[in-house]
């Protein structure tokens, strides 16, 4: 099993999840990940999850590119015909909060994910944020275009969507990527602490402030996301863009070595 729950007390669940070497998100982890969902929506008592990678390297490496035509379709409970753009609608709409807790690499998809949830803490010195699809000759197909500007502001989204490049914690707080970073070695104690906290209050109230704050903030539209997943999936299909994948994966895309672990560096063909 990919994800494993550890129920702290009736309102605060802990979600760690692995899946080596370096928590590609695949068709397996979208499966499973739907499941939790049925389950966390379906706990009446559940007021606040916490989500952590099990690997201090990679949060979530990104999207598994072999497994990009595998994922879940067919209409989902948001409306949305897609595994995953549906389960970041639910993560948005859920009653109860839902917070990140990043240690390693948030590329891509992963980075995507993590927009979705309510509160993200970054460690200071081991998380590393990036959307890298410009360097796969595509762009963000899994909410990056539609949620990362609402967090960011315009130009910022666009210096990070254009760069391709990695981005440690600090600046990812400073441009609102991320809450806070936070030392790693106050990173669980603080987002403990937070959730407990969160925990001790009443549910009515914080489904009630999660509704009414979804109904005042932008949200990103269904239309939207759907619309530039399709075209994220038919820019797969560029020539350009599948000459590309195929030289990464000849450099070693998608294993855990050195082109993986410094991603934003070696997308750049003539740094590579």
């Amino acid at each position: 099993m990919i994800f494993s729950i550890d129920k702290i007390n009736a309102g605060y669940w802990k979600v760690t999840f692995n899946n080596p070497p370096i928590n590609l998100f695949g068709a397996g982890f979208s499966k499973q990940l739907m499941v939790l969902m049925d389950e966390m929506e379906a706990d009446s008592d559940l007021k606040v999850v916490v989500f952590e990678s099990a690997n201090p390297d990679y949060f979530i490496a990104h999207l598994d590119i072999l497994q990009a035509n595998d994922f879940p379709k067919g209409p989902g409970r948001t409306g949305l015909s897609a595994a995953w753009p549906d389960i970041a609608r639910r993560l948005e709409l859920a009653p109860f909060v839902s917070i990140a807790a990043i240690r390693g690499r948030a590329r891509g998809l992963g980075s995507e994910f993590v927009q979705a949830f309510d509160m993200r803490f970054a460690s200071k010195e081991k998380a590393v944020m990036a959307q890298v699809e410009i360097g796969i000759g595509a762009f963000p197909g899994g909410g990056g275009m539609e949620r990362l500007h609402l967090l960011t502001g315009r130009s910022r989204a666009l210096e990070i969507i254009l760069s391709g490049q990695d981005y440690d914690a600090e600046t990812a707080a400073l441009y609102g990527w991320v809450n806070r970073a936070i030392p790693d070695a106050e990173l669980d104690a603080f987002v403990d602490q937070l959730a407990r906290r969160i925990a001790s209050f009443d549910k009515q109230a914080i489904a009630a402030i999660k509704g009414i704050i979804n109904e005042q903030a932008p949200l990103a539209k269904n239309e939207d996301l759907m619309a530039t997943q399709t075209k994220f999936y038919a820019a797969l299909e560029w020539p350009e863009a599948r000459q590309r994948i195929g030289a990464l994966f000849g450099k070693g895309l998608q294993q855990n070595g050195e082109l993986e672990f410094n991603l934003g560096k070696h997308i750049v063909p003539h740094e590579a």
